[in-house]
């Protein structure tokens, strides 16, 4: 049986993060924010926000499909998971088998 971990009490630091990677993928098409957010009907402060990677606590994926729709690339290419940082990571408890 898979072992799972809990997250309950640990810090952004000991478990990692969701990178976003909107401007490199931009960047490389040449496309602007403005266009972007022309060409997939979005605000513009939304775009924004995903292009600067700050303030996203939650993610959109009908915005996620939009982009990837108009910039042909996939959600891969737009998200990376960045595991916990530093040499150690700590011990995290495991899940208690359950009888079944």
């Amino acid at each position: 049986m898979n072992t799972l971990k809990g997250i309950i009490s640990y810090h952004t630091e000991e478990y990692g993060q969701i990178i976003v990677k909107l401007s490199s993928v931009m960047d490389s098409r040449g496309i602007t924010r403005n266009r972007l957010r022309t060409l997939i009907g979005s605000r513009y402060e939304v775009v924004d926000r995903y292009y600067q990677g700050q303030k996203i606590e939650m993610v959109d994926l009908d915005f996620l499909a939009r982009v990837c729709y108009v910039l042909d690339c996939r959600v891969e290419d737009l998200l990376e998971y960045q595991g916990p940082e530093g040499p150690e990571k700590p011990e995290m408890p495991e899940e208690s088998e359950k009888p079944e």
